[in-house]
């Protein structure tokens, strides 16, 4: 088998007719949904956007939960240091 054919995954030509076949069918599938490649990407892009910006609010929002709690946390921590039994 030469190396062609192992990248390709077969002989040119048959792979050349899988891949033809494969892009009629994805073609019909988004034509019957009237769905462009350029709305896909476009779909995409957006729907990346909305995970950061979903991902960026609930960091923040731990953030201030984080802080909310140190505020108690860290001074009893600092008290029971300070007036801990020292052996």
């Amino acid at each position: 088998m030469s190396n062609l054919n192992r990248f390709l995954g077969g002989s040119p030509g048959s792979v050349l007719v899988k891949l033809i076949f494969l892009s009629l069918l994805v073609g019909a599938f988004l034509a019957f949904y009237e769905i462009t490649p350029f709305e896909l990407v476009e779909r995409l892009f957006s729907w990346l956007a909305s995970v950061f910006d979903l991902s960026l609010e609930t960091v923040l929002r731990v953030g201030r939960w984080v802080l909310y709690g140190a505020v108690i946390v860290v001074p009893l921590w600092l008290i029971s240091r300070l007036f801990g039994s020292r052996r």
